[in-house]
C-alpha cells in the first residue's frame, strides 16, 4: 500500500478528507517552519492518544511508532494555519473534556478510562464534522460560482489526531514492517499468490 492509497483508506476511515494530504503529496509546505506551539509534555499526550488508537498487543502500537513526534511535523509542515490553530486549541478541548469525564487529565487516566473517552469523542466528532460539512457547503459553493478558493472549516480535532495517528503508524517502520507484512520493492508480482484469512494486509517499501 503507498502513501496515496493508504491516506484515501484513512479518509474513508474518518469519514473526511485527510487534512494536509494535497500539501504533502505535492511536497510543498503551508509556509515558514515553527513549532506551533508543540511542547514535550504535548508530544507525549499525543503519543498517549495514539497509543489508546491503537494499542500493542502482540505487535507495537502507536507509541513506538513516536506518532506524537510525527503529529507535531505534520501540523507544522502540511497544516494551514487555521488548521494548526484549530488543532493547538483541540488539545485544551480534549483535556478540558478529559477532566469533566473522569476528573483528571489524560495523562493521569488508566487505560479503560481513556478508550472510554475516546469513545465519547469519536461521537462527538461524528456529530460536530457532519454539521460543519453542512455548514460549509453553501459557502463552497458560492466561492466556486465566483472562481475563489475556498478552506473548509477544519475537522472536529480528534478526527485530525486519529488521521495522524493512522497515517504516522502504518508509514511506519514499525507498523509497515512489523504490523503488516512487508516486502522490499521491486520484488516478484503474483496475482495468485493465496490468502488465509486473518493474515496481516501487505506493506511496501514508501
Amino acid at each position: 500500500m503507498n502513501r496515496r492509497d493508504l491516506l484515501k483508506q484513512i479518509a474513508i476511515l474518518t469519514g473526511g478528507t485527510v487534512i494536509g494530504a494535497e500539501i504533502f503529496l505535492s511536497g510543498c509546505g503551508t509556509g515558514p517552519k515553527t513549532n506551533a506551539g508543540f511542547t514535550a509534555d504535548i508530544i507525549a499526550m499525543l503519543d498517549e492518544v495514539g497509543e489508546t488508537i491503537i494499542p500493542a498487543t502482540s505487535t507495537p502500537g502507536a507509541k513506538a511508532a513516536q506518532v506524537g513526534e510525527f503529529m507535531k511535523i505534520w501540523v507544522t509542515d502540511c497544516y494551514t494555519q487555521k488548521q494548526q490553530d484549530a488543532f493547538m486549541k483541540g488539545i485544551s478541548s480534549l483535556e478540558e473534556a478529559c477532566k469533566k469525564m473522569h476528573n483528571k487529565s489524560f495523562m493521569e487516566c488508566d487505560a479503560k478510562q481513556r478508550h472510554d473517552f475516546l469513545v465519547s469523542l469519536e461521537k462527538e466528532a461524528k456529530d460536530f464534522n457532519t454539521k460543519k460539512d453542512e455548514a460549509d457547503k453553501p459557502l463552497r459553493e458560492a466561492a466556486q460560482k465566483e472562481g475563489k478558493e475556498f478552506e473548509a472549516t477544519p475537522p472536529h480535532y480528534y478526527t485530525m489526531m486519529k488521521q495522524m495517528t493512522l497515517n504516522g503508524f502504518f508509514t511506519s517502520k514499525t507498523g509497515a514492517t512489523e504490523t503488516l507484512r512487508h516486502i522490499q520493492v521491486p520484488g516478484k508480482y503474483d496475482g495468485a499468490m493465496p490468502y488465509t484469512k486473518g493474515e496481516k494486509a501487505w506493506a511496501e517499501s514508501i
